[in-house]
């Protein structure tokens, strides 16, 4: 049984709470602060999901829509933080503190006072009125001319970015917005990053975080682009900054404020707790994995995968999300770089590709889908399939930056069998994370070393790929849970329970290093399958054939 405080002195030990915000669901953990003990745990699942074909009216939406519904958020609240505390055996009164983390970029239209537009009956049934999530693609029209203008009149932010914007951040979907819906752009009051909104709601004060402020917002060197870059864009956008998005910002582990009693009713936790200064999943881990010296990239990997680095070298790397001075540590550059679809792949093969003689077997041997199909596939021999992938079936976001690009498979015969699919696309998302890596390395900013969170860590084929393709040790982070425990964390900070989020990550911090080592023959393998998917990479990404780009623009035409 695990001890919650000191059995000598009857005294509790403090504890914090994180709840990490996903695609979805909604996780909750109670952290013990002095070692970071993981003592209960809760999910609670968006009754919405992913709004990506219909609003919850029938309002039919677009290809490449996905947007979520707030309350869903607030569900989490009621649900997954009482459970986890329950879970823990612990009082509301050892709870110090309460840190969050949010996918990045998802964002939302509100009121002054916060309220989401889609909340009011009026708005219940326009699109532009809904949470944004982040993989929402359907803005990349708009990002296009947000780089080439920047481009154009050098604006000195671009290269920070890697030289291109994404669809999925901040302006590009106000500017959506502004020329869809001029209607709920000019209702809109904040234009708020669901990380900040919800610690607003647990606060009753909003203050804008460091992280998704400079990695999504275009934030650099304490200003936004300007009002003559904006207006350039779109007359209309001129006043955006001022009037829609500029806010107090509060760097990573301050506090935001205090637990109102609307939150405190909500969790079951004290009111008056430190509520501490949002964050995002991916950025919030690297500490929670101990990752904390320059060089240790962490690459969460989910539904998509982040990767994420810190290091005292500032480089100029080509498709990266972004370079923000202390946006994951103090003192260290924190660089972003990231794939749209890793799980979100394997999900849609499994989903569209699993025969019934095959769903039949594996449920005879007790075994889900994934399981099952992964059995099969470690049985080959690298390269036996005979096939390659390109892991853009939701875009790519890092190097190339193109949500318009879209999977590829090379290779396939009569004789082509569902594990051998499987297995390509697996290696594809591990050749996708090679490519970051080594744009980093080429621009003089060291990979030292791979640290894995997330749940597809429970795959260990998977897991040895991507040892195998980077020719790196794979440290997995040592938590199920770790964006939430990030955020507990950095609750710690906020409480000033810890110092700082370095002596936070000292004692509560986990990892298993070196669980996956490199065989050098079978990376000798990948190398030559490596070769195969850059040429499909630059044939296709980089401007060679533009058929992806044809057949979006074929679909969208259908689809009017």
């Amino acid at each position: 049984m695990v001890n919650n405080g000191d059995e000598t002195s009857g005294n509790p030990e403090p504890c914090v709470v994180g709840v990490d915000f996903g695609t979805l669901s909604g996780r909750a953990v109670v952290v013990r602060v002095r070692d970071g003990a993981e003592l209960g745990t809760a999910e609670h699942v968006y009754r919405h999901a992913v709004l990506d074909r219909e609003l919850p009216d029938g309002t039919r939406l677009p290809p490449d829509w996905a947007l979520q519904v707030p309350s869903d958020y607030i569900d989490v609240l009621r649900d997954a933080v009482p459970a986890a505390l329950a879970a823990a055996g612990v009082r509301p009164e050892q709870v110090v503190g309460i840190g969050t983390d949010f996918t990045a970029c998802t964002v939302l239209p509100v009121l002054a006072d916060g309220t989401p537009l889609c909340d009011l009956p009026e708005y219940a049934a326009r699109p532009h009125a809904y949470v944004k999530l982040w993989r929402h693609h359907a803005a990349q029209g708009q990002a296009d001319r947000i780089n080439a203008l920047a481009a154009e009149r050098m604006e000195p932010w671009l290269e920070r970015y890697g030289g291109k914007i994404s669809s999925e951040w901040e302006f590009a979907k106000a500017l959506q917005v502004l020329e869809e819906d001029p209607g709920i752009y000019r209702r809109m009051e904040r234009w708020v990053e669901a990380a900040d909104w919800i610690v607003w709601r647990l606060c009753g004060g909003y203050v804008r975080n460091a992280c998704t402020a400079g990695y999504k917002g275009q934030y650099q060197d304490g200003r936004y682009p300007s009002p003559a870059y904006l207006e350039a864009l779109n007359p209309d956008f001129a006043g955006f900054v001022t009037d829609k998005l500029e806010q107090s910002i509060g760097q990573l582990g301050d506090a935001a404020g205090t637990l109102t009693a609307e939150a405190a009713a909500w969790t079951g936790l004290p009111e008056g707790i430190a509520v501490c200064v949002g964050n995002v999943d991916a950025h919030v881990t690297a500490p929670a994995a101990g990752a904390v010296e320059p060089g240790q990239m962490v690459a969460i990997m989910g539904t998509s995968t982040c990767h994420v680095m810190s290091s005292d070298q500032h480089g100029v790397v080509p498709g990266m999300c972004g370079v923000v001075d202390g946006g994951i540590l103090p003192g260290l550059w924190g660089y972003e770089a990231g794939q749209s679809g890793v799980g979100d792949i394997f999900a849609w093969f499994v989903r569209t590709g699993f025969p019934a003689g095959y769903a039949e077997r594996a449920a005879a041997a007790g075994q889900g889908p994934h399981e099952y199909l992964t059995d099969l596939a470690a049985g080959q021999k690298v390269g036996e399939h005979g096939l390659v992938a390109l892991d853009w079936h939701s875009g790519n976001r890092s190097v190339l930056v193109d949500h318009e690009l879209s999977g590829v498979i090379v290779g396939q015969t009569l004789s082509t069998r569902p594990e051998d699919i499987y297995r390509a696309l697996l290696e594809a998302t591990a050749f996708g994370t090679r490519t970051i890596i080594e744009a980093f390395e080429k621009s003089g900013v060291p990979v030292d070393e791979l640290i894995i969170a997330g749940g597809l860590t429970k795959n260990a084929l998977l897991m040895q790929i991507y040892a195998d393709v980077s020719r790196r040790p794979l440290s997995i982070i040592g938590s199920t849970q770790g964006p939430a425990l990030g955020a507990a964390m950095h609750a710690a900070v906020a409480a000033g329970a810890h110092g700082d989020i370095q002596a936070a990550a000292a004692a509560m911090g986990k990892a298993d290093r070196g669980v996956y080592q490199p065989d050098p023959e079978r990376a000798l393998a990948y190398d030559r399958l490596y070769d195969e998917y850059r040429l499909l990479h630059d044939y296709f990404g980089r401007g060679t054939n533009d058929v992806m780009h044809r057949l979006r623009r074929l679909r969208a035409e259908a689809s009017a």
